[in-house]
């Protein structure tokens, strides 16, 4: 899928390349709704769901915080 992305950016370019402004501008928005795509599919996929290091989905364990006094 990843070449799909770089196939359409490839396109965008060599679209500008030859002036066709339009046709880049399009390339380049399938090049983004692609990207995005792709981006969603890899984190919320059942095999690498989340399991980027950077993400942490889980509640930390920690001790129960003790009871709050009232202040006098």
């Amino acid at each position: 899928m990843m070449a799909a992305v770089f196939a359409t950016l490839t396109l965008a370019l060599i679209l500008g390349w030859l002036g066709r402004d339009r046709g880049a501008l399009a390339a380049i928005a399938a090049c983004l709704a692609l990207a995005v795509w792709l981006f969603l599919w890899e984190i919320y996929s059942p095999e690498y769901g989340f399991r980027m290091p950077w993400i942490s989905t889980e509640a930390p364990a920690t001790q129960p915080h003790p009871p709050k006094t009232a202040r006098t």
